[in-house]
């Protein structure tokens, strides 16, 4: 039986970055997409619990079928697991996103929202990214890289509860693959207040990402800066078990 592959994002169903990742990805088994009907950037693992979830048939071909789902890509996970899938996938690949998802962006990312539900139910999961915003970029470039990742994902799988995030710099001049931890950054400056002509203002999301870590190279950041592929491996459990030893001398 071929591997089962579930495929979604957060720039929607028909975004040139999943169907760049569908490219990647046949070649290793049967493809089950639902991504969402419309964009939902920094989503993160949001889900929709006051209104209803819809789901619509976009298209099939051999090994492959595609949804679009009116939640979020979580909600896509969740539905396709509950409810439009007969087995469970040998992987949820997430992707290719449009916009880089290293350092403290995995904390809002849509993209990365599938990983971590996917890891919840103890399937291995990849989050594809690549630096480029545009979603006219070209990603052909990616593809191999793409498909060897996930190739040796399920091969090798990951442990219950992790997932692996993957940026990719905007260049086809690769140096490499590097694993690597997230880097400790920070955004300033996230808002541009803006005059209204009724008075009073409104505000744009903006802002700058701050690296703390410029100069270490164990980083993803700094992979990513020296055009490395950068793999990080993520745990969904956020637990500091340091800090529970040290809470054990409180006075608690």
């Amino acid at each position: 039986m071929k591997p089962l592959i579930f495929i979604s994002n957060d720039d929607g169903y028909n975004s040139p970055g999943i169907n760049t990742l569908i490219d990647a990805l046949r070649p290793l088994g049967d493809l089950f997409v639902v991504a969402p009907d419309r964009p939902r950037s920094g989503a993160s693992c949001s889900i929709t619990s006051e209104t209803p979830i819809t789901y619509n048939h976009i298209r099939s071909e051999d090994g492959l079928k595609v949804y679009s789902c009116s939640g979020t890509p979580a909600d896509c996970v969740k539905l396709a697991l509950d409810q439009l899938l007969m087995r469970q996938p040998d992987l949820i690949a997430a992707g290719i996103n449009h916009g880089s998802n290293a350092s403290v962006n995995i904390h809002y990312s849509g993209t990365v929202a599938v990983t971590t539900e996917a890891a919840l139910h103890g399937i291995p999961s990849i989050a594809f990214s690549s630096l480029s915003h545009d979603p006219k970029t070209d990603l052909s470039h990616t593809t191999h890289l793409c498909r060897h990742i996930a190739e040796m994902t399920i091969e090798k799988q990951l442990p219950f509860g992790s997932y692996l995030n993957v940026n990719i710099p905007d260049t086809e001049n690769i140096n490499g693959i590097r694993v690597c931890r997230m880097t400790y950054s920070r955004w300033v400056d996230e808002y541009e207040a803006c005059p209204r002509s009724t008075g009073g203002k409104y505000f744009w999301l903006t802002g700058e990402n701050i690296n703390d870590e410029p100069n270490d190279d164990t980083t993803d950041l700094w992979a990513l800066e020296h055009d490395f592929v950068a793999i990080t491996p993520i745990m969904v459990d956020p637990t500091d078990h340091e800090l529970i030893e040290a809470m054990k001398e409180w006075d608690l």
